[in-house]
């Protein structure tokens, strides 16, 4: 299941917003067949498996999700495994989807194949969470992640703010956005740094780039609008002049209407609740929030964020630097968001605090 798993990761920004899956056939002991999903609407796993085995009969294969048993863009996968003569299924985890849940697993039964449930069912469930999170909640997985300073600080006073971290957490951050299906920054952080928004220094895809921008304020010619291939959005408010837009699309971005609220659940008037739902419906399973610290305040007052990744230096900027919190406001200490499965990570000089929100 570990060697299912290890080939599931290699389908990393390739298959959303379908899961990961990886398969593995085995037979007297021996490897006979290994495979695992390459591109959104290929071949399965399974399928790939049992090709690579040539035959299969007999065989235990070995999946990280719930095989499928309905007519999707490939015929069900429970199909080829009664055809190969697969005599035993080990699933990590039962496919999340209400109206699949347990579907596969049933069909096979209920053809003589054997079916065991769960080892290593948490990390597989770690390598969707993204796929997870849209099939049962609507809306796609949520990371901030924030470069600070021991104080909070993410800039100085004046707003210089390279660079906080060393090299290698910055690295390591590049691994975090191709780890997820967009990035996405405010207007301010555009309008003061000119981001890239690609992944530099690692191996790995570039995100969908997004920009919360309600009046269009930014440039069109901004760096993150650079052709590429990768798909640009710019979320505005309807009240965005026209001249504007117009602009935006001929620089080839998806313009975005967002849903207007006044309240904290809002940044700047967008919705963050509605935009991830319409984020969910065009396909992304993953953001990476950058910042600055009103987007990530409004994320967090939204119940909108669901883990943080806290990149801190061994550095002091004081009292009237620029907070990453500066959108939260907690009245009450036992109100305030507090992190679980909190892990510290050493790089270099910095700090990488990751914890679920």
């Amino acid at each position: 299941m570990r060697r299912a798993l290890r080939l599931a990761a290699k389908g990393r920004g390739d298959v959303s917003p379908n899961p990961m899956v990886g398969a593995v056939l085995v037979r007297g002991g021996r490897v006979i067949g290994e495979g695992w999903h390459r591109a959104f609407g290929g071949t399965h796993a399974e399928v790939e498996a049992i090709r690579a085995a040539g035959r299969a009969g007999g065989a235990t294969l070995y999946v990280t999700l719930e095989p499928c048993a309905h007519q999707g863009r490939t015929p069900p996968c429970v199909d080829a495994i009664r055809d190969a003569g697969i005599s035993r299924v080990v699933v990590a985890m039962r496919d999340p989807n209400p109206k699949v849940v347990g579907g596969g697993l049933e069909v096979l039964a209920s053809r003589g194949v054997t079916v065991f449930m769960g080892p290593s069912a948490a990390e597989a469930a770690e390598l969707n969470r993204g796929f997870i999170s849209c099939v049962t909640r609507g809306r796609p997985f949520v990371t901030l992640k924030m470069a600070a300073s021991l104080d909070g600080g993410i800039a100085t006073a004046n707003g210089h703010s390279r660079w906080i971290t060393s090299p290698l957490a910055r690295k390591a951050a590049h691994r975090l956005r191709a780890e997820h299906d967009a990035v996405l920054v405010g207007a301010a952080t555009v309008i003061a740094d000119d981001p890239a928004l690609t992944v530099r220094d690692v191996r790995g895809r570039n995100p969908i780039r997004m920009v919360l921008d309600p009046s269009l304020r930014s440039s069109p010619r901004a760096a993150w609008l650079k052709r590429d291939g990768v798909r640009r959005i710019v979320v505005a408010l309807a009240s965005a002049p026209a001249a504007r837009r117009k602009a935006f699309e001929a620089a080839g971005a998806e313009v975005w209407i967002g849903s207007a609220s006044p309240d904290r659940t809002s940044w700047r008037g967008i919705r963050i609740a509605a935009l991830l739902k319409q984020a969910a419906k065009g396909g992304i399973t993953s953001i990476l929030v950058e910042g600055g610290g009103r987007v990530a305040g409004a994320f967090l007052a939204a119940k909108c964020a669901d883990r943080l990744a806290l990149f801190t230096a061994p550095m002091l900027l004081g009292g009237d630097s620029i907070r990453w919190t500066t959108g939260l406001g907690v009245s009450r200490v036992d109100r305030a968001p507090r992190l679980s499965n909190v892990t510290i990570r050493k790089l270099g000089p910095d700090w990488l605090v990751t914890g679920d929100l």
